[in-house]
């Protein structure tokens, strides 16, 4: 998450209540995500700094400019969007719940690709690295 633009922080405060992600392939976390699974957060090039439970999910495929403006008029308030990121086709739906901060850490992405913005790793602890801070 870009830091400049504070969405960590709207978690936290209980501002942004669901998250969004914009896909042009079905890559994670395209059918990965579930309700009930935890979600941590970092800002790019950060530490790990927050956590969120979802609540519900929603998968939304085939996207036109009209879906997906049908999309932010709906849930605009809830992900924090004014309008909807261009050319993509795919977009996830995660509602949020008990955002709380945790006591930051570093991860190693090795094995996702550098730029990989999601992982999906079942248990932290595979991506932690240990004693950082």
């Amino acid at each position: 998450m870009n830091p400049r633009w504070g969405m960590i922080e709207k978690i936290l405060l209980g501002e942004k209540t669901a998250e969004s992600r914009w896909l042009v392939h079905k890559s994670a976390p395209w059918l990965k995500v579930f309700a009930g699974d935890e979600i941590y957060f970092k800002a790019s090039g950060g530490q790990v700094i927050a956590l969120a439970e979802v609540e519900k999910v929603e998968y939304i495929d085939e996207l036109t400019k009209e879906k997906s403006a049908r999309i932010i008029k709906e849930h605009g308030r809830d992900i924090c969007l004014k309008a909807a990121p261009e050319e993509k086709n795919y977009c996830v739906l995660m509602w949020l719940k008990n955002p709380r901060s945790v006591e930051p850490f570093r991860i190693n992405k090795k094995g996702f690709g550098s730029a990989a913005a999601w992982l999906c790793v079942g248990d932290i602890e595979k991506v932690r690295v240990r004693g950082s801070r």
